[in-house]
């Protein structure tokens, strides 16, 4: 009898045991049918709120995007087109610009990844002052993106997106001599030099590349810098300052063509092309040869009236695209896209996505422009 009731408590515990198990909803167990379209209806909801694949993250993530300044039209532009277009993504924008002040960009930074940022956008004021930050955010399992401009001495970077820097040189190089020969005559030419903030690593690269093709036609005496300023520390100008390229010029005017006429100017940006014209007027020269890059919209006027050779178009929807193509791709668990383009930062080689510049002048700036509106109602 004691033996039966033993079984008995036995076998009620073990139907108890198979009917928690049964109820579990462990991959692989078996659920009744009546049960089954209870089972299968957050599935049908799926498609309304995206899941992050492995290695990615969710559809509406924070993205953070830290701009130098607003000082010039590209900049306000990039502003614009990231908070719109990461929005249409789906995205959280997190956009900010730091003045052009180190720490305030540091701080934004701090601020955006504890703000949970899956991506941090950073065109850097100074590309070598960052490598703390930005290791945090690496720690933190934030991608960086570096915009515009390349970010050194860290490997708390994971791409760059820009124009090629030194490629960008080469234009304005070459576009200086074609403007010398076009409206000058025949040479030599008398010509100054100058080169952007030295704090912003394209700056040295854009200067690189011109002095590419200016050094032979200066080593054959077909260019003579009359100033003798030839380095890029003597050339550059900090903080891409506008007034001080204006002060520079007038210097140089002053010193070294009471007797002379200058015939071009080599300037890395629209911003110092229009105040070297200026100093130019303002010391009763001769409009000389001039070149520029952004393509603002004041230049592209400019350039199409004649007093500015040409300008670099670097599109910013380009740039903001291909970044937002990156981070949709990140987003997606499929990680950074491939390229063939590789800088060392002096810590690591960084994946470059580089994007192809144009030169602009009067004679092809309507078809350069034939997809922007904006600027072709400046082309008047």
């Amino acid at each position: 009898m004691q033996k039966r009731k033993v079984m008995a408590i036995i076998m009620a515990t073990a139907m108890s045991v198979m009917c928690l198990a049964g109820c579990g909803g462990r991959e692989g167990s078996t659920a009744p049918a009546a049960e089954a379209p209870a089972a299968e209806a957050p599935a049908a909801e799926a498609p309304a709120a995206e899941a992050p694949a492995a290695g990615g993250f969710e559809a509406d993530a924070t993205i953070g995007v830290s701009l130098p300044w607003l000082g010039t039209q590209n900049w306000k532009e990039a502003e614009t087109m990231f908070t719109e277009q990461l929005e249409a993504k789906g995205f959280k924008p997190l956009v900010q610009a730091a003045d052009n002040k180190v720490p305030q960009q540091q701080q934004q930074i701090e601020s955006m990844i504890e703000n949970g940022a899956k991506v941090i956008v950073v065109g850097p004021i100074d590309g070598t002052q960052l490598g703390s930050v930005l290791e945090k955010a690496k720690d933190a399992g934030v991608s960086v993106i570096g915009y515009d401009r390349l970010i050194e001495n860290t490997d708390g970077v994971d791409g760059v997106v820009q124009f090629g820097s030194v490629r960008t040189g080469v234009m304005q190089g070459q576009a200086l001599l074609d403007g010398l020969k076009a409206n000058k005559g025949d040479g030599p030419y008398n010509v100054e030099l100058f080169g952007g903030g030295p704090a912003d690593p394209n700056a040295p690269n854009f200067f690189k590349g011109a002095m590419e093709v200016l050094q032979p036609e200066i080593d054959a005496g077909n260019i003579v810098i009359v100033s003798g300023q030839t380095d890029f520390t003597q050339c550059a100008t900090e903080d891409w300052d506008n007034s001080k390229a204006q002060k520079r010029m007038d210097s140089l005017l002053a010193g070294n063509y009471s007797d002379k006429e200058i015939d071009g100017v080599l300037s890395p940006n629209d911003g110092i092309g229009r105040a070297i014209i200026t100093a130019c007027e303002d010391a009763g020269q001769p409009n000389p040869v001039v070149t520029g890059l952004d393509a603002e919209n004041e230049s592209v006027e400019w350039v199409w009236q004649g007093k500015q050779y040409c300008t670099v178009a670097k599109p910013t929807q380009d740039l903001v695209a291909k970044t937002i193509e990156i981070i949709e791709s990140l987003q997606k668990g499929k990680g950074m896209p491939a390229t063939s383009v590789t800088t060392n930062n002096g810590k690591i080689d960084v994946p470059i996505y580089e994007l192809d510049p144009v030169v602009v002048t009067k004679d092809n700036a309507k078809e350069v422009f034939s997809d922007d509106p904006d600027r072709m109602a400046l082309l008047k």
